[in-house]
């Protein structure tokens, strides 16, 4: 098992046919003990106990710096440690420059940017006083490519940095043993996407992605797993691309 006793926390991972949950049921499944932080504490308790015993779910908004805190000191109090952080938590916008208001930019800025940050900088202190430790950040082809797909250029802007960020982190903490990695999917079928998509679009999407198909949340999940556990030992500061093909650098 890839991650026999290590403890992983997941942001965003309650929705049953997401990518978060994907990567839960793997992180499970290779031996982790997962916490499943999500808005909705009964639906982070259900997704936590539909993994079986051993995992925990935790209430918290990611961009609320005292509600990061309290979560996370609650799984180190249950815990003991935290060996991987997957920074999921994310929303999109499919609306154009010129409609976005402040209170659009500040929603879709504050999950994926700054709640990474704050996620982050909770788990770093425990990670770095066990001198190990796997933080995984969630960006987006749109990041990349400039959008295009569904999110708006607000939600590629908060992807961007999430690469920028995920970058910074990886130099600064090298040092102690700390790695931090990014992925940036393609389009993935998804409760979200999949409510967006009339089957006309569907098939022209399909058509500019050399693989010839949707990518799935398990693809993703199974990145994931890569860059928690110690097959990717040696990386850090990298971004792997989860689109089939859809940009090719």
């Amino acid at each position: 098992m890839l991650l026999k006793g290590k403890v992983a926390i997941i942001t965003g991972a309650a929705s049953e046919r997401g990518i978060g949950r994907a990567t839960a049921v793997t992180f499970a499944q290779q031996g982790a003990r997962v916490v499943i932080l999500d808005l909705d504490e009964s639906a982070a308790r259900d997704a936590a106990a539909s993994l079986g015993e051993g995992h925990l779910g935790l209430a918290a908004n990611v961009a609320d710096e005292s509600q990061v805190q309290a979560a996370v000191a609650k799984v180190i109090e249950h815990f003991g440690r935290i060996d991987v952080l997957v920074n999921n938590a994310g929303i999109t916008q499919p609306i154009k420059t010129l409609d976005i208001r402040p209170s659009d930019y500040d929603k879709v800025l504050d999950v994926s940017l700054r709640g990474t940050l704050l996620m982050s900088q909770a788990v770093i202190p425990t990670m770095r006083a066990q001198s190990s430790g796997s933080i995984v950040c969630m960006s987006s082809v749109s990041a990349q490519r400039g959008g295009g797909i569904f999110g708006g250029p607000h939600y590629s802007a908060a992807k961007a940095g999430v690469l920028g960020l995920g970058k910074a982190m990886a130099r600064e903490f090298g040092p102690d043993n700390i790695r931090v990695n990014s992925i940036a999917p393609g389009l993935i079928h998804t409760d979200i996407t999949g409510g967006l998509m009339q089957d006309d679009r569907r098939h022209a999407i399909i058509d500019g992605i050399p693989l010839g198909r949707l990518g799935a949340a398990q693809d993703v999940a199974n990145a994931a797993l890569f860059l928690a556990s110690d097959l990717s030992s040696y990386l850090t500061g990298i971004t792997l691309d989860v689109n089939g093909g859809m940009l090719i650098h």
